[in-house]
Formats: structure tokens, C-alpha cells, sequence
């Protein structure tokens, strides 16, 4: 069963995977904040410390990096505040408007 976040995150991941490496070096910084603002949010929720989030030297893999991190979060969905899952939504809105 996919729910709302699963799908929020994955319509991210599926519509910038395909794209040109010039137009996501263009994008990098948001598309980064958003794998960066879930990472932090997975981290609270397992109850783990905040760690920073790599740059890779390819901005072709944040849509790879996105997914990941998007998994790690949805492993503890269930554990996420209200507060949380509004942030998570919030850092997603960010980041659409800021791609698309």
C-alpha cells in the first residue's frame, strides 16, 4: 500500500531522473536541501543523530540519493509526528516548486 509521502516523494525521484545533466546541476541545491531536510527527518524518527548528506560529484545521482533517503524515511513513516510529516511535506512542496 503506497501512501501519500511514498507517492510524493516518488513523483520527485520519477520526474527529474530522466533529466539532462546541465538541468539538474541547475536544480542541485533544492533537489539537495529536500534529500538533506528527509534525511534529517528519518534520523529523528529512528532516534538516530542528524548526520550531513554528501554531495556526490554527480548531480545526476541526487534523484538516486533522493529515493534512498525517501526509503529510509518510509521505513519509519509510522513513528513521524504530525509535525514531522508536515515537514516532510513542506520540504517536498519546497522542492517541487523550486524543480518543476
Amino acid at each position: 500500500m503506497s501512501t501519500e509521502l511514498e507517492r510524493a516523494i516518488g513523483r520527485v525521484v520519477e520526474g527529474t531522473r530522466h533529466w539532462s545533466p546541465a538541468r539538474l546541476s541547475s536544480r542541485a541545491t533544492a533537489m539537495h536541501a529536500l534529500v538533506q531536510a528527509l534525511a534529517d527527518l528519518a534520523a529523528d524518527a529512528e532516534g538516530q543523530p542528524r548526520r550531513i548528506v554528501p554531495r556526490l560529484p554527480n548531480d545526476t545521482h541526487l534523484p538516486d540519493q533522493l529515493q534512498v533517503i525517501g526509503l529510509d524515511l518510509l521505513e519509519f513513516e509510522s513513528k513521524l509526528t504530525e509535525e514531522q510529516r508536515a515537514a516532510a511535506e513542506a520540504a517536498i512542496q519546497r522542492a517541487r516548486s523550486a524543480l518543476f
